[in-house]
């Protein structure tokens, strides 16, 4: 049961971040501000999903090996994103360096649905 809710909310929390807040500031403010609000809270989301994906993954230990290596992996790539590739998307903008920004933000969108999708393969696998 807590592993499933702790699935749920980690689940929840990025599909929200990534498919709910990012559009609504696009809609709210104007292109600059949408940036700076963005940009200053990917710190804080990356710590959310890194803290509940490891959490998930040690819970998971007793209910399913198999997820809870999933769920790892999460929390390690989130690391990654965080600690790595945020940076160098940073960088690259303020550099206005499109084409790399372009590739960067590309990586960091197809690492963010694979792990949703992982989230969601664990949560149909526990449930």
């Amino acid at each position: 049961m807590i592993a499933l809710l702790l699935l749920s909310t980690t689940f929840g929390g990025m599909v929200l971040f990534s498919f709910g807040f990012a559009v609504l500031m696009f809609k709210l403010f104007d292109k600059a501000e949408a940036r700076r609000a963005i940009r200053g809270s990917f710190p804080y989301y990356y710590l959310a999903m890194i803290v509940l994906s490891a959490l998930c993954g040690a819970v998971l230990i007793a209910v399913n090996w198999q997820a809870a290596v999933v769920l790892g992996a999460v929390a390690v790539t989130t690391l990654y994103a965080r600690q790595s590739l945020m940076h160098r998307i940073n960088a690259a903008t303020d550099a206005g360096q499109t084409s790399a920004f372009k590739r960067l933000h590309g990586v960091s969108v197809v690492l963010q649905l694979a792990q949703i999708a992982a989230v969601g393969w664990a949560i149909v696998v526990v449930a």
